[in-house]
């Protein structure tokens, strides 16, 4: 075989960014679970945590990794842990965090019933949920490196080389908000002077402690920015760089092109740059290349996605690898990101064709694939002639699968019109048809969907899969919890029913294994949020509905109430979001195809005779372009596909869709073009900001901003809910606003569901006495 990649006559470093945290069995998860409920000690919990990064780390340098990376593990989020590195604990968890620093950490993460956590947001465009820092013109910052220091040392002691991974000190500004308080155009990135020496205090201390390399994660640069961030970005590298007492700094980015904030870090005082090579980041090749590449620098090229989990084209990466070599003094070879986006092993999942196992690629094959290209860099390609031909035969399997390619499919979603896509009254019409039909009081109340999976239904399925109760037994188990959920909001005054979705095991994944050209995973866990953990399905072929897959249960949900019970779907951008979504055609046309599989289920629940319908996007802001040029073609497609799902439907049926944990100021637009007749979205943690923004955009339409944050375990008094209803009317008027969580209820116990939704019922009727004595 001839070599097509010349050998670079030195060792090439392979490596990663970050790696799943949760361990084979999400021991993780168990653990800092049973240390909540009081079943393991702090001292147990930190053992395990221990042996988590142990193995951890004997995987990677079993598989060819040669720089291993710290500081990475986290017992809840890598962001929050940021905050106590730098200080920033907020002034009401101040003194638990300084009685027990961990009940502290989990408090700010969690709340308590008398002290609210931190906001949650998704990370950039991905599913992961990070903490928000809350900073203001008085926060003070002081340097902790305690942990940074004894993973570094953990690594160490065991041999490996390490490098720590720090979230960057101007992605950190440009990820918190203003503090409980402080002035809405308050400017965390203000705040950079007095951070940087808190950063250089912790490149001290890991210097040492024996690290030759610092990662400083900088993903915020990837973004739009403005010329005074920029400065400020070359402001701190050059403050940082500056400093002799460090140890050398690579600064690293991905997701998407690092664009105009290129030029500013190749000009740094810093020995090395990371960047994203995928498909994600097209365009970071030329850009490198036009300011002259980074002479006496290291690159370290993120060539194996690290998001998603299909196998690598090697001849392809290797083509980039060989140009990069002109570019840098040096060449090293990683994952375009954190592994902590995709599962652990793809070896672990036996109900998957093992042909079609060959053309997946999870964390644990994502580095043999880096160590693979860093050993054919380093080389040349005769020295992995068996690799590389046994990936283009893999590559040449999926591309010629019949799973790919489905002829109906195809010609069905060729021949959608525009009109297909828009409902045939407009919403005046419709809400006044709605209204008349539905007869709901003023400020209605309902909840997102799903109701709490306790471990009886857990064990339901789980005795189903194994065999131990047949289908009858098993429906028999969920008509009863379809009882219990129905009679419990009827007791407490809920107004809009629903059936509580115990026959559901996830809300992407229920409808995924119901669908062709989805796969769907037994062990293909991904960290959502702190002990939130999710199995998102492969989406691996052209997608169609053999069959419906609510109606029965929604069917059955009505026949046992009166009131209306909402019909729950989830919607197409959602339902490629959070799954793995296939990367050999363009999101739109498989988003389309998705539409369609939907709008059939619409269809029938409609003609079954449910009048609300609620197909949930919570992904449509996650999803959107980390780059403004990129916004307006996704939200085309996206928008065209949520109406597609629901535009066949009659004027009286109220199509509802619910939103959750993103910054929606930017899209409000893109909100009115879904056509939904009302929306839900959250609202708790952020203080009803999103009524304001909903408001001053002049949205239309019904909207249930949440007033309960489910992401905590803490109750809501009535009066909080009353106060936060009250701020959602000074925004939205009474006749178009509804009472509602900010989202389901699966992960939340019995008791502080059944306590939380009484008490938002009763805020409700208080609300609606006050504004009807007002009118």
């Amino acid at each position: 075989m001839t070599s097509t990649t010349p050998a670079t006559g030195r060792p090439t470093v392979a490596t990663v960014y970050g790696y799943p945290r949760q361990g084979q069995n999400r021991e993780l998860k168990k653990s800092v679970e049973g240390y909540w409920k009081g079943r393991i000690t702090a001292d147990a919990l930190r053992d395990t945590a221990r042996e988590l990064r142990r193995t951890n780390w004997r995987h990677l340098a079993d598989a060819g990794i040669t720089e291993v990376p710290t500081g990475d593990f986290s017992y809840y989020d890598h962001v929050l842990d940021t905050s106590v590195m730098v200080g920033a604990v907020p002034e009401r968890h101040r003194a638990a965090a300084l009685a027990d620093p961990l009940d502290g950490y989990f408090a700010m993460a969690r709340g308590t019933q008398d002290v609210a956590p931190l906001e949650m947001t998704k990370w950039f465009d991905t599913n992961y949920h990070y903490l928000v820092p809350e900073l203001g013109p008085d926060t003070v910052f002081t340097a902790d490196s305690t942990k940074q220091v004894a993973e570094l040392e953990e690594a160490l002691r065991l041999g490996h080389t390490a490098r720590p991974v720090l979230v960057g000190p101007v992605t950190y500004l440009l990820l918190a908000k203003p503090a409980p308080g402080v002035a809405a155009d308050f400017e965390p990135l203000a705040l950079l002077d007095r951070l940087l020496p808190v950063y250089a205090q912790v490149l001290a201390d890991l210097r040492a402690a024996g690290a030759e390399w610092v990662q400083l994660d900088e993903p915020a640069l990837v973004q739009d920015r403005t010329p005074a961030e920029l400065s400020a970005t070359a402001r701190a590298y050059r403050e940082l760089g500056g400093s002799t007492d460090r140890p050398r700094l690579l600064v690293a980015s991905y997701f998407d092109r690092l664009g105009e904030a290129l030029p500013v870090l190749a000009k740094a005082p810093v020995e090395g740059l990371a960047l994203d090579f995928t498909e994600a980041a097209a365009g970071n090749l030329d850009d490198l290349a036009a300011v002259g590449g980074l002479p006496g620098k290291r690159l370290v090229a993120g060539v194996v996605s690290g998001r998603n989990i299909w196998i690598n084209d090697y001849e392809k990466s290797l083509s980039t690898l060989g140009t990069l070599l002109g570019l840098a003094d040096r060449v090293d070879v990683a994952a375009s990101c954190s592994l902590l986006h995709v599962p652990l092993d793809a070896t672990a999942e036996r109900d998957i064709d093992p042909q079609v196992r060959r053309w997946l690629a999870f964390a644990r094959q994502k580095t043999a694939e880096v160590a693979t290209l860093a050993r054919g860099l380093a080389r040349g390609t005769d020295a992995i002639a068996a690799e590389l031909a046994a990936n283009r035969a893999d590559l040449a399997s999926r591309a010629g699968s019949a799973l790919t390619h489905d002829p109906a499919v195809r010609a069905r979603t060729a021949a959608v019109t525009d009109a297909d896509g828009r409902r045939a009254q407009p919403y005046e019409r419709r809400a006044a048809a709605q209204r008349a039909h539905l007869g709901l009081p003023l400020l209605p109340t309902t909840t997102i969907g799903s109701f709490p999976q306790t471990t009886e239904l857990r064990t339901a399925r789980a005795d189903l899969r194994a065999g131990r109760i047949d289908t009858a037994g098993y429906e028999d188990r969920i008509e009863a919890e379809i009882r219990e959920v129905l009679a419990f909001q009827e007791k407490a005054g809920i107004d809009v029913l629903v059936h509580g979705e115990p026959e559901r095991n996830d809300m992407v994944q229920y409808f995924a294994e119901q669908l062709t050209g989805y796969l769907a995973t037994q062990h293909g866990w991904v960290q959502s949020y702190g002990t939130r953990y999710v199995r998102p399905p492969v989406l691996a072929g052209d997608i169609s509905r053999p069959d419906p897959m609510t109606v029965r249960w929604t069917t059955y949900a009505r026949s046992r109430t009166s009131k209306p019970v909402k019909g729950m779907l989830t919607g197409p951008v959602t339902m490629l979001a959070w799954s793995f979504v296939r990367d050999d055609q363009p999101l739109g046309d498989t988003a389309r195809q998705v539409a369609l599989a939907l709008r059939d289920e619409v269809g029938d629940l409609e003609a079954a005779g449910t009048s609300v319908i609620q197909v949930d996007e919570p992904a449509l802001r996650e999803t959107l372009p980390l780059r403004a040029a990129d916004h307006a073609a996704y939200l085309a497609w996206a928008t065209e596909s949520f109406r597609l799902t629901t535009g066949g439907v009659r004027p009286d049926t109220q199509i509802h869709t619910h939103m959750c944990y993103a910054e929606f100021g930017d899209i409000v637009a893109a909100i009115e073009d879904l056509d939904a007749d009302v929306i839900s979205l959250e609202a708790a943690r952020s203080h009803m900001q999103v009524a304001g923004e909903l408001a001053g955009a002049g949205y239309p339409r019904e909207v249930g901003p949440g007033v309960w944050d489910i992401h905590s375990p803490r109750i809501p008094s009535v009066a909080e809910v009353t106060a936060l209803l009250r701020k959602g009317l000074g925004a939205i008027p009474a006749e178009r606003l509804w009472v509602n969580p900010d989202c389901g209820l699966k992960t939340r116990g019995w008791p502080e569901t059944a306590a939380s939704l009484e008490n938002l019922v009763e805020a409700a009727r208080q609300v609606r006495a006050e504004t009807a004595e007002t009118a």
